[in-house]
């Protein structure tokens, strides 16, 4: 396959080496075309991924990529730039979409913003590190069109890659943005010293928000128990890397969130995705106190007075 991948970031830059080892023709292409050309010279990122080389990855700006004889375009973009970059692609060839979150702007899934052309998701457990550095893990590709599903799997799968195919598209992208506001959460654990009794209970319940979510939306309730679900859940709330769980941690130790995205360095998506995913619960007629928590504290709220308001809910069967 001929396979253009919009987004230099970390995890672009990782699934683009990935798609490279598999036998594929792959392009990077980057939104600033002076981190292409440095690409291009060392065979590295020079803002991510450092030490992976990458020197047999074509890079190029976007506006020089060939997106029009693709055979599959691969966006690796922030969520709030999704539905723009989306628009403006060229050509018919299907998208694959790494991003985990919502439109900001509607709350609607970023797949319904890919017109006229086949979509799918990919969502799991997959650390960029650790893809990069070709670590054993497993993924799941999502769309509707069966048959698109399939064809991905079958060019992306290998031996320390396995990947799952899946036509619940609703559930795996509710997945992809919940796990990441959750994750915010998770690292508040860490952040306040409280252990992993109080965390691995957090998660837990964390799983019973995401799935009631993918219920009222219409998913299946088996894709939240799978990689999409509790895989990717587990990952991002524990791996010390984990970009969201280290934005609630530093927010718990007194760091405001634009402070702890700076010191992160690279998108926080689940900054971006809580108060729209508070948003879509409000207009489904849903509760889900950890993200209404979440977006609290990231609206000033003392995070002690959230955990003592959390733990002091009427109990109730689980």
């Amino acid at each position: 396959m001929n396979v253009v991948v919009v987004g230099c970031g970390s995890w672009g830059t990782a699934f683009a080496r990935l798609v490279r080892d598999r036998g594929h023709d792959v392009t990077l292409a980057c939104r600033d075309p002076a981190q292409a050309a440095a690409i291009r010279d060392t065979g590295r990122n020079p803002r991510y991924m450092r030490d992976v080389f990458v020197g047999d990855v074509a890079a190029s700006a976007i506006a020089d990529a060939p997106l029009r004889e693709a055979d599959l375009v691969v966006l690796a973009v922030p969520s709030r730039a999704f539905g723009d970059v989306a628009a403006a692609l060229p050509g018919t060839a299907p998208v694959l979409s790494l991003t985990k979150g919502l439109d900001p702007a509607t709350g609607n899934r970023l797949s319904t913003l890919v017109t006229g052309r086949g979509v799918a998701v990919l969502s799991g457990p997959n650390m960029a590190e650790e893809v990069a550095h070709g670590l054993p893990g497993a993924t799941v590709v999502a769309s509707e069109d069966e048959s698109l599903a399939l064809e991905l799997q079958d060019a992306l799968n290998s031996s320390v890659f396995r990947v799952y195919s899946n036509t619940d598209l609703t559930g795996v992208e509710l997945c992809a943005a919940a796990k990441n506001v959750i994750a915010l959460a998770a690292g508040a654990v860490d952040g306040l010293n409280v252990g992993d009794n109080a965390k691995s209970a957090l998660i837990t319940r964390g799983l019973v928000e995401m799935a009631r979510l993918g219920e009222a939306c219409g998913a299946r309730a088996e894709t939240f128990a799978g990689l999409a679900g509790m895989g990717d859940l587990v990952v991002t709330c524990w791996h010390p890397s984990g970009r969201n769980r280290r934005a609630g941690e530093l927010i718990a130790r007194g760091a405001t969130p634009d402070d702890a995205s700076a010191e992160i360095g690279q998108v926080v998506e689940g900054l971006t995705t809580a108060p729209v995913l508070r948003d879509l619960s409000h207009r489904l007629g849903i509760e889900l106190p950890i993200t209404e928590g979440v977006c609290a504290v990231l609206d000033g709220l003392s995070i002690h007075d959230l955990a003592a308001g959390l733990m002091g809910r009427r109990p109730t069967e689980e």
